[in-house]
C-alpha cells in the first residue's frame, strides 16, 4: 500500500512544478521569445516522440501526461536560433538528463539548452536562466 503521506507529497511536488513550467513561459514571453511546449524525446541515440501516460479511472482512459518531453520548451526569436528550456526548482539535472542534453547539442537541434531555476529574493521568486555546459 501506498503511503500517503508520499502520495500528497508527490501531488504538491507535480503542482508546483506545473505552476514554475508556467511561469517560466510567461516571463519568456515577456521577454519577446516566442514559447512552445517541446513534445519530443531522445531515446536510444534517437528523437522520438514523447509517451503519453495514461490513468485509468472508474470512466474509462485518460490521457494524463501529454507534454512529458525534454526539454520542457522551444523559444526562439526572429533574429536567434532555436533554444531548448528545461524547467528544474533547484537547477540541477539528473544523469540521463545531462545526456539528453549533450545529444541535443551534439545533434544540432538546438543552439543552446537553458535551465530555468527559482531563486528566493526578498520573499520574492526570480526566474534565473543557467546555460547547460558539459562538465
Amino acid at each position: 500500500m501506498k503511503d500517503p503521506k508520499k502520495v500528497a507529497d508527490g501531488k504538491r511536488s507535480k503542482v508546483q512544478g506545473a505552476a514554475f513550467e508556467l511561469r517560466v513561459r510567461k516571463d519568456l514571453e515577456e521577454k519577446g521569445w516566442i514559447v512552445d511546449r517541446w513534445s519530443n524525446n531522445v531515446k536510444d541515440n534517437k528523437l522520438v516522440p514523447a509517451k503519453v501516460t495514461w490513468r485509468r479511472t472508474p470512466k474509462g482512459m485518460f490521457p494524463m501526461g501529454l507534454n512529458s518531453g525534454f526539454p520542457d520548451f522551444t523559444a526562439f526569436r526572429y533574429d536567434t536560433k532555436i533554444i531548448g528550456v528545461e524547467c528544474k526548482m533547484t537547477g540541477k539535472l539528473d544523469k540521463e538528463e545531462k545526456e539528453k542534453c549533450q545529444w541535443l547539442l551534439d545533434n544540432n537541434i538546438f543552439s543552446k539548452i537553458l535551465i530555468a531555476s527559482k531563486e528566493k529574493v526578498k520573499n520574492r521568486i526570480k526566474i534565473v536562466y543557467t546555460e547547460w555546459k558539459p562538465q
